[in-house]
């Protein structure tokens, strides 16, 4: 589990292909301290397994249902991607409860810069609208963020300074790509909803 409060910007170093899958290396700092074989990392908000690292970088595969389902198949050297490690137990949950498992990919349709603050607007697949709340808490690659505002087939989001400088919404223009994962409890109340209403 992560909580969605980006630890680092890790850059790509290389991403190959292996058939229906690909293994891609990363460069990094903080999170490789501590860093076990097995351990779990949130890139860009897709939770994954270090197969191998060193003081540097390290790696991690991915397979065909995490590439059709994200974005990380687009990344290319140089990218920077948002960091996490997974949360400890006695950790502070400063986020919301981010699971690292992406919904979808969205797309960033508008960018307007207030003097304070940078507002989102991205696009909603109608399959993810009815998770997707006014004050509700989405994350978006992997950073825990509170939704402005909602209309049919998009929502806005509003980013302070922090945010923009520390994670790879500093960069991110009109027309980019951006991982989406919508809040757990409601996929599990809407889960619920549906048994006890008969439907399967």
């Amino acid at each position: 589990m992560f909580t969605g409060i980006v630890e680092e910007l890790g850059t790509a170093k290389d991403l190959v292909r292996q058939g229906d899958s690909a293994q891609l290396t990363l460069q990094a700092n903080h999170v490789l301290d501590g860093v076990q074989h097995g351990a779990s990392i949130a890139v860009n908000g897709v939770c994954l397994t270090v197969v191998g690292h060193d003081a540097e970088e390290f790696t991690v595969d991915v397979m065909a249902e995490t590439l059709d389902r994200s974005s990380l198949g687009a990344l290319v050297p140089g990218g920077h991607v948002n960091l996490e490690r997974a949360v400890r137990a006695d950790g502070r949950l400063d986020g919301h409860i981010v699971q690292g498992h992406v919904d979808g990919v969205v797309e960033v349709q508008d960018r307007t810069e207030h003097e304070h603050w940078t507002e989102l607007r991205l696009s909603l697949p109608e399959r993810l609208a009815s998770y997707v709340a006014e004050k509700g808490s989405v994350a978006l690659d992997g950073v825990s963020l509170t939704v402005a505002g909602v209309r049919d087939d998009s929502f806005t989001v509003c980013l302070i300074p922090t945010t923009l400088a520390l994670t790879t919404f500093g960069e991110r223009a009109v027309g980019d790509p951006v991982n989406i994962e919508v809040d757990v409890l409601a996929k599990y109340v809407e889960r619920m909803l549906g048994v006890q209403g008969g439907q399967r």
